[in-house]
């Protein structure tokens, strides 16, 4: 692995055990000796470097294995197979809500999420006005339990938390189309300064064009296998034609 690579796939394969729908009774438990449960991959033998500063896409059709691959980058889950190498910190946006806590208060998941990150370049004080700020969310919204928040305000608040922190690599997975045009459009600005700024950024959407503004480089999965990879104006082209 060179010295420019932050993230390296190697060989990762990921299953899961759902429920077999050929085992319909205790018969077919005991007498035909059938499991109740059987494995299903989903990510099947990715290999792939990303490295430092680059803007990386992620496209397929739904079921692809998409956040699976988003989530097995960031620790949520671990390979049945193959090994992932990370060489720096993260800013996960991975749902929308992902990470916050329904009972706390805006103020109060702010406070616990910068506390875990642990990425701030300022004080936490400063940094919650920032976010506070940005997120555009009152003071009387932010006192309130995020479980009486519009799924607007989820995903205000968990952009305006993630995009603050100054981590290497910034992951965003299927969000940006929740919230009004005007947010919509304040995070894409903020995403370009990250960019400017060196920082990694892997993006999985389903719209190309999403992809083309942020994005350099692209994947496409199919069924869990990485088909194609290269240039982000390529490989969206590529995946216009699954359909």
């Amino acid at each position: 692995m060179s010295n420019d690579t932050i993230i390296k796939l190697d060989g990762v394969s990921v299953s899961f055990w759902q429920n077999n729908v050929g085992v319909y009774s205790i018969k077919d438990l005991i007498v035909k000796r059938k499991s109740p449960f059987k494995s299903k991959t989903i990510l099947d033998d990715i290999n792939v470097e990303i490295s430092k500063g680059q803007s990386m896409g992620i496209v397929g059709r739904n079921g692809s294995g998409k956040s699976t691959l988003l989530r097995t980058i960031a620790g949520v889950i671990k390979p049945s197979k193959g090994k992932v190498i990370v060489n720096g910190t993260f800013a996960p946006i991975l749902a929308i809500g992902a990470g916050l806590e329904l009972e706390l208060t805006g103020y109060e998941n702010i406070s616990m999420l910068l506390s875990l990150y642990g990425t701030l370049t300022d004080n936490k004080k400063t940094a919650i006005e920032r976010i506070s700020e940005f997120s555009e969310l009152k003071d009387e919204v932010l006192r309130m339990p995020v479980k009486q928040y519009s799924s607007g305000m989820v995903a205000r608040l968990a952009f305006s938390i993630s995009l603050a922190n100054d981590s290497d690599i910034l992951i965003i997975d299927e969000v940006l189309a929740v919230g009004d045009q005007g947010f919509q459009a304040k995070c894409m600005e903020k995403i370009y300064d990250i960019r400017s700024k060196g920082k990694t950024i892997l993006f999985v959407s389903h719209f190309p064009d999403d992809v083309l503004k942020i994005c350099d480089t692209a994947i496409l999965l199919e069924g869990g296998k990485l088909t194609h990879y290269g240039a982000a104006k390529e490989i969206c082209e590529n995946y216009r034609q699954l359909f």
